[in-house]
């Protein structure tokens, strides 16, 4: 709307060049760019950079009051009110005292304020906790070239250009910072050298970074290329050693922030709807003053008398309902919050518990959120055997034998041979990194000393970017071989004997999404053989290796078994192939375009007719009662996608071990595609399928929603579960919205990571978990919870009574401004359609609030079938009965709803006594008053009682029968 009222007055009233400019500087953000950063110098940086810091706040101290006020007046029924109200200085509109009408808005607006205030509080003390842990300066205060020094089990607090880990005893190749013929300088002479990277601009893509190193002070110069290995992110834990960095984006720059959605102000769909129909009801009070007008006969000043009616039947549309409203919710999420059965839960937006009784779309993450992130290796496959988990002991005894005996190796390889390569090629391929906790007493402001380490079996821990390595090398320790120690250049493996193997580490080719697996080229210091190992997904190792006939067989039995499959293949290599290899590589490293594409080039030369030594099967453990969660959730009518940036093979395989797809459901890969004729094929085929899962990369997503968005779309929801593999976090959130612009249905998004936080914030309702990642999901989403399960209470008997009782409260306030407008209308036809007020001001402001207040509130506490049962019969969430008249309608009487009854009428009796002289105290006092009032009830109650058994006569509740 700004812009568009900008560009009329511009277009209007400025010369056709000067509102260009002008709508394009108001229009314009910053233009990220590429950036050279000199280490230690922060005065060499030509431009501003965002401050480093989390924010989950949606207001600031002077938009906060502007911003709730607009968000209250948004509604027509606070706009509404607000005229009425305003209308009251107008001597001739005013009707009784001012408090009549200002007193409800200023109370209304009051709760709400405070509400609002408090959450946005909460916020902040949330995003300050977060902002001051461990590196307080660091979080607040660093800017791009700021150095840091970041020590074993230290958290970064932001995205940082890394050195490589040194060891000061020997020779190391530092590959940024310094030159690799010197040793470590202090901290303090880094600040001393002419040296600067050159970074990338800010990008959402996640998986990439390109930039370069360059030291001028030294001869000759140095010039080295980073990658995405050279980078630290956010919440990064240092697994051992120091890291020397230098900070390159901050704040909104990082890819995390540009990943992110700005946090939004959610409204619940219940709200809209009673908007609607508050919508409605103004056009009935138009109409029923207009006929109050036309009955008088267009009279004197009719216009003035149809604004009074307006003013009189005005409590038809209740202004006490958002704050009937309001606390009922407040009093929902106390609930849930307090409710043993899912503890932790926290409910960090008061707003919308209602939400969670009316979800149909489930969008969740993988890993984290329906796995644990902990894997079990479960199976080794070298073709012609097969090992599992009551065999490993056979492959223990094997790897002792071999490493036993002295004797020369056989021209035919045994088995137990074949297995000794297996296993050794699984210990040396992989990035993991063994960690020893300083001993107890060891301050950690200073460096640890090997002496203040304890280097035992029980002490050591692995550290590695992905948990499925980290379950290899366990395994491999496991059966005998063990990894001891690692750094940049070598690693040791420590044999069932106790004698140390050293490998020297020649180059590492880290995993990427595009090539699906990962390699290093190592050389054994005893023999000096040198070695290339590599490990990835079958689809890609299946045209590197040598033919073979059982591959691809044993990858599909593994995935049906829910595993998660690793080719791992060999290649020896001589002293004159690999001196030409690491030049040509060394040169394309060095590209300042199309980086990427040369290096793979040279590492492909590598990857040809490798021998395949094995087969390996991990398990990803699931979260705990996973598939009966997930079980209930389908029951209750929920549709389930699962987001995850995993591959898809990981994916499909959880998709299937979770139950996310049964058994007996067929799955529907969606072939990659690049092009709307590849889309349109493909879309074509998978209209064919009925009941089937789809299973979709997000590079194909893109395409299909760029041609065909509308058609794949439809599709998908048809679909009984989808997966989406490869996504990112921008690609979550879009999906998000695309269900809601397509469907109207409300949606919720679950996660536990900072990849999921735009996909939480962007869904109707976002429900974050406390794991492993950090609590960036949990902190910007509207419900925290720590395990997924606890989901299934959360929706199934929270939401769904918190969205019956909110009806419940609707209706019940609707229908108290009704009763009071009708017998305006009453009075006023009787008198001759005069405009004056039946009641005076106070007794109408008492009835709009305390008078009905108690019993209004506690309907909070009304249920109509038992938790248990709600969750044992989850087809339950999807029905909901429309109501007669709420006084009907309560399926269980709870004590303080009696003792509400009794408060009002309390208040009432009480009322009598300070104001007298609104009621004829000697006609309340009668026989006559006592039976017309008996008489009055039971006219109104009685069809209402009547209609109420003969609906239950004839079309029960769901639930009557698990009641009765």
């Amino acid at each position: 709307m700004w812009s568009k009222f900008l560009s009329l007055f511009c277009f209007r009233y400025l010369p056709l060049g000067c509102a260009d400019w002008l709508i394009n500087l108001c229009r314009r953000k910053k233009e990220l760019k590429a950036r050279t950063v000199w280490l230690g110098c922060p005065e060499k940086c030509e431009e501003k950079y965002p401050k480093n810091a989390i924010k989950n706040q949606k207001y600031n101290v002077f938009t906060f009051i502007p911003g709730v006020l607009y968000e209250q007046f948004k509604f027509f029924l606070n706009l509404y009110f607000l005229v009425v109200s305003c209308s009251q200085f107008v001597p001739a509109l005013k009707i009784g005292y001012l408090y009549t009408y200002w007193a409800p808005l200023g109370f209304v607006l009051t709760v709400t304020v405070v509400r609002e205030a408090v959450d946005e509080f909460r916020r902040y003390k949330r995003d300050k906790e977060m902002n001051s842990q461990l590196y307080s300066k660091l979080t607040n205060q660093r800017i791009p070239s700021d150095m840091v020094f970041l020590r074993t089990s230290e958290k970064t607090g932001s995205c940082f250009i890394r050195t490589d880990q040194l060891d000061g005893e020997t020779d190391w190749k530092l590959k940024v910072a310094v030159s690799c013929t010197q040793r470590l300088p202090a901290l303090g002479d880094l600040f001393s050298i002419n040296a600067y990277v050159y970074a990338q601009k800010p990008q959402l893509d996640i998986h990439s970074f390109e930039g370069t190193f360059t030291r001028e002070d030294s001869d000759p110069a140095v010039h080295e290329s980073l990658s995405i290995e050279n980078t630290l992110w956010a919440s990064t834990v240092v697994a051992s050693g120091t890291v020397i960095g230098v900070v390159i984006y901050t704040g909104k720059e990082t890819r995390s922030v540009l990943n992110t959605s700005n946090p939004k102000n959610k409204v619940g769909l219940l709200d809209l709807e009673l908007n609607q129909l508050t919508k409605a009801l103004f056009l009935a009070l138009v109409a029923l003053s207009v006929v109050m007008v036309t009955l008088q006969g267009f009279v004197g000043p009719w216009y003035r008398n149809l604004f009074r009616f307006l003013l009189l039947f005005s409590y038809i549309i209740p202004i006490s309902l958002r704050v009937n409203l309001d606390m009922g919710k407040a009093a929902y999420g106390w609930m849930i919050m307090k409710d043993d059965n899912i503890p932790g839960t926290v409910v960090r937006t008061s707003t919308i518990p209602e939400e969670l009784g009316r979800l149909v779309y489930l969008l969740t993450d993988k890993t984290g959120t329906l796995t644990q992130n902990e894997m079990i290796f479960k199976r080794l496959h070298l073709g012609t055997v097969s090992y599992g988990t009551d065999t490993m002991d056979e492959i223990q005894s094997h790897i002792i034998n071999s490493y036993s005996q002295s004797s020369a190796p056989k021209v035919r390889k045994s088995v137990s041979s074949r297995i000794h390569e297996a296993v050794k090629a699984i210990a040396l391929c992989h990035n993991v990194t063994p960690v020893y906790e300083s001993r107890a007493g060891v301050s950690g402001e200073t460096e640890y000393a090997e002496v203040d380490q304890d280097f035992s079996d029980e002490n050591r821990t692995y550290q590695a970017s992905s948990p499925d390595e980290v379950a290899l090398v366990q395994w491999t320790e496991s059966v005998g071989l063990t990894l001891v120690n690692r750094d940049l250049t070598s690693m040791q493996l420590k044999t069932p004997g106790g004698h140390i193997l050293t490998y020297y580490i020649l180059q590492i080719f880290p995993f990427t999404s595009e090539s699906k697996r990962m390699g290093i080229i190592v050389r054994d210091e005893s023999s000096g053989e040198i070695t290339f190992y590599m490990k990835g997904a079958d689809v890609a190792m299946s045209t590197i290796v040598q033919y073979n006939d059982w591959l691809e067989e044993e990858c599909g039995n593994m995935a049906r078994e829910g595993l998660r499959t690793l080719v791992v293949a060999k290649k020896s290599l001589t002293e004159e192939q690999y001196q030409d290899f690491e030049s040509r590589y060394n040169q394309a490293k060095l590209s300042i375009h199309d980086r990427n594409l040369k290096v793979a080039a040279v590492v492909e030369s590598l990857e040809r007719e490798m021998e395949l030594l094995c087969l390996t099967g991990v398990e990803d453990q699931l979260q705990a009662d996973v598939r009966p969660t997930l079980e209930m959730l389908r029951n209750a009518g929920i549709k389930i996608w699962m987001l995850t940036g995993d591959k898809l093979e990981t994916a499909t395989c959880i998709a299937k071990s979770s139950h996310l797809v049964s058994r007996n459901q067929d799955i529907h890969i969606f072939r990659p595609v690049t092009t709307r004729g590849e889309a349109h094929l493909e879309l074509n085929a998978f209209r064919r399928k009925h009941d089937c899962a789809l299973v979709i990369s997000g590079d194909s997503l893109e395409v299909c929603l760029k041609y065909y968005e509308h058609e794949f779309v439809e599709l998908a929801c048809q679909c009984p579960a989808v997966v989406c593999c490869r996504c990112s976090p921008t690609q979550k959130a879009h999906i998000v919205k695309l269900l809601q612009h397509h469907t109207g249905k409300r949606t919720c998004a679950i996660g536990d990571g900072g990849n999921d936080v735009s996909m939480i914030q962007a869904a109707d309702c976002g429900i974050g978990i406390e794991g492993k990642e950090g609590k960036q999901a949990s902190l910007a989403a509207d419900f925290s919870i720590t395990q997924f399960k606890h989901i299934g209470r959360l929706l199934m008997v929270h939401g769904r009574n918190s969205y019956k009782r909110s009806a419940a409260l609707g209706q019940f306030v609707m229908h108290r401004g009704l009763i009071i407008s009708t017998m305006q209308a009453v009075f006023s036809s009787v008198f001759y359609f005069a405009s004056v007020p039946l009641y005076q001001g106070f007794l109408m402001v008492g009835y709009a609030t305390i008078y009905t207040m108690f019993p209004v509130f506690s309907l909070v506490l009304d249920q109509d079938v038992k938790p248990e049962m709600a969750l044992l019969y989850p087809e339950l969430y999807k029905d909901l009965t429309k109501l007669l008249m709420v006084a009907l309608t309560i399926r269980t009487w709870h004590w303080l709803m009696v003792v509400a009854e009794f408060l009002s009428l309390g208040c009432y009796v009480a009322s009598l006594a300070f104001l007298n002289e609104y009621f004829d105290v000697a006609f309340i006092t009668t026989v006559t008053f006592l039976w017309k009032v008996s008489a009055i009830t039971v006219v109104s109650c009685l069809p209402l009682y009547i209609l109420k058994y003969l609906k239950r006569k004839f079309s029960p509740p769901s639930y009557s029968k698990l009641t009765s």
